[in-house]
């Protein structure tokens, strides 16, 4: 049997939706042909195992990691249009928070600060916000400090607790926490938003053949047109999918290239 999980933002408020929405998708999977589907996502899957199991079905991933280190691993079936005032098509952006009482107007009035990520590795995190502070950085540093946390709400935390002053957070995960746990967002405001990259695609593992590929691809737009699976959508932000060429995440490498130019290649 494959193994399926959607595992990027599976926040426990969206898990309902997420188990009704893989029904959906797994009867059209079915229905196409496609054989090893399994009755169940996973919940919580250790990333790299999940992206390195050879009886990887479905998954999804950070274009971060689909350009650094798993491509050879993974390829992208198709990438989804989420509704977050930030997204546009299939690309999103990272929003910058700081805390509610922070006097900035720019995300260039943080130099000095304290900056919190969720993980070295994430684009929306790390990546974008690189980029976006880079041409004013200095001998190789903008923040004072840079903190891990481990995961986007648990940056949004220390930033409203003040343990941090400024984190790059995905506008998805934002527009979620902002819809199924304001409380969370309590303690911070945007202060702005990075540049837009493609967003994080379904994936599969990279010796899935091309014909299953075309039949997942089919049964994921029959999913996301469904109208018994709407109200799943909606609960997610899901409203598009669109065939995503892996070209087009050479576009999160140019951010990185960015940073590099102005020998900003370590958030720090």
């Amino acid at each position: 049997m494959g193994v399926a999980s959607m595992p990027m933002y599976a926040m426990p408020e969206v898990r309902g939706a997420l188990d009704g929405l893989w029904d959906g998708f797994a009867r059209h999977l079915r229905y196409q042909g496609v054989a090893d589907v399994p009755d169940r996502l996973v919940h919580d899957p250790r990333l790299p195992d999940l992206w390195n199991d050879p009886k990887l079905l479905f998954g999804q991933c950070c274009g971060y990691h689909l350009v650094n280190g798993y491509g050879e691993r993974l390829q992208p079936i198709a990438t989804p249009h989420f509704a977050a005032p930030e997204c546009e098509g299939c690309d999103y952006a990272s929003v910058i928070v700081v805390g509610r009482n922070c006097a900035a107007s720019d995300v260039l009035d943080m130099r000095g600060t304290v900056c919190v990520i969720n993980e070295h590795d994430s684009h929306s995190g790390m990546n974008a916000l690189r980029a976006l502070v880079a041409p004013a950085s200095r001998d190789g540093r903008f923040f004072a400090r840079v903190e891990i946390s481990g995961a986007h709400t648990a940056s949004i935390e220390m930033v409203a607790n003040g343990e941090a002053d400024v984190a790059a957070i995905d506008c998805v995960t934002y527009a979620l926490l902002e819809r199924h746990r304001p409380a969370a967002l309590a303690g911070v405001r945007k202060l702005g938003r990075t540049d837009r990259a493609p967003a994080l695609p379904y994936v599969t593992r990279s010796t899935m053949d091309a014909d299953t590929i075309a039949r997942m691809r089919a049964a994921l737009f029959r999913t996301f047109a469904d109208p018994d699976l709407a109200a799943a959508r909606d609960w997610l932000l899901l409203k598009d999918i669109e065939v995503v060429p892996v070209s087009a995440y050479q576009r999160i490498t140019a951010f990185q290239d960015l940073a590099a130019r102005h020998g900003y290649s370590r958030l720090s």
